[in-house]
């Protein structure tokens, strides 16, 4: 989501995401309430409606957002053919993508709970369609013989699982960069599908 300084003053939908978004993470999303974004934006409740039908359809729309921006980035990240370097690849294109987006990314793993069933059906193809990105990786390693894995389709949200994770702990400043983190995780990953 674009940095505050850099939304124009007229561009109430972009505030009114990036408010909710902010606020989502923070507090959760059934505590927020459509009065509180208007608030925290400074508009009247009434004109949050010209921009969002309701609290549903924007936490949908935060999602989907995120999803899209994901799908395009990994497609774009040109991983190599090689499976071990198009896994190392993934790896660290997933940890860098999602630990510049902390707040997006928790929403995406923790609010799934709250999406009506038509809503998560829709963001769950977009899900898949990223787990499928690794698992062909691993498939492909399993074939060539350079990993050994028993279930690609488990492997794959073991390993999503554990790199989405850094976001929940991970902050510039800490005790180690974000190269030295993603060396670590690197690492952890290739032991986990090569003996």
């Amino acid at each position: 989501m674009d940095d505050e300084s850099q939304i124009p003053p007229g561009d109430t939908a972009l505030r009114l995401r990036k408010t909710a978004l902010e606020l989502f993470a923070r507090h959760g999303y059934a505590a927020v309430s459509m009065r509180q974004i208007a608030g925290e934006v400074g508009v009247q409740v009434g004109a949050l409606y010209n921009h969002i039908s309701d609290k549903q359809a924007l936490l949908y729309r935060l999602m989907a957002e995120h999803m899209v921006e994901l799908l395009q980035a990994v497609a774009a990240a040109d991983l190599p053919k090689e499976p071990l370097a198009a896994l190392e690849g993934f790896t660290r294109f997933h940890i860098r993508h999602h630990a510049a987006r902390p707040e997006a990314v928790f929403i995406s793993y923790m609010e799934l709970r709250n999406l009506s069933p038509e809503n998560f059906a829709l963001l769950e193809e977009q899900r898949q369609a990223y787990e499928a990105r690794l698992r062909q990786i691993l498939e492909r390693g399993q074939a060539e013989g350079v990993m050994q894995i028993a279930d690609a389709r488990i492997a794959t949200r073991a390993v999503i699982a554990m790199l989405t994770g850094i976001t929940t702990w991970f902050r510039d400043g800490g005790g180690q960069s974000l190269s030295e983190v993603e060396e670590i995780y690197w690492e952890m990953v290739r032991r986990l599908v090569t003996r």
